[in-house]
């Protein structure tokens, strides 16, 4: 079988202590699914937080976390792809967890994806403006 190789911009994202994530940072269709998740993150925090209500003991607590957890992976990895295993990548850590810096695992990841995106984002703004100045000296 012959091998087709082009450069399709993918890369790779060593997660601290974690796995790796691979995804292209500056694809404009995966920019704007992450932007669309904020309103499925929102609705499940809201239900998360009416759920929680009924709870009564710590192991409603921890199952209720650990559906959560699913539930927001699942949503990462429609976002990013199925070749991206959240799970393996974080190595396990709960995304609900509280990290050193006393926001969630969830909230780090966000933000540190959210610039990733945003800086590739503006590089394909920077490359299509550059592609119609170019285009518009031809004529």
């Amino acid at each position: 079988m012959k091998k087709l190789i082009l450069d399709t911009g993918v890369q790779e994202f060593k997660i601290q202590g974690g796995g790796v994530l691979r995804f292209h940072p500056g694809d404009p269709n995966l920019y704007a699914r992450f932007l669309e998740a904020e309103e499925k993150l929102s609705a499940m925090e809201q239900e998360l937080t009416r759920q929680a209500k009924d709870i009564r003991d710590s192991k409603g607590v921890v199952s209720l976390l650990g559906q959560a957890d699913k539930q927001i992976k699942a949503l990462l990895t429609e976002i990013f792809g199925e070749e991206n295993d959240f799970d393996k990548a974080l190595g396990g850590v709960n995304l609900l967890s509280v990290a050193g810096n006393g926001k969630t695992v969830a909230a780090n990841l966000m933000s540190a994806l959210e610039k990733i995106l945003t800086d590739g984002a503006q590089r394909f703004a920077d490359a299509r403006v550059a592609e119609i100045k170019a285009a518009r000296k031809s004529l």
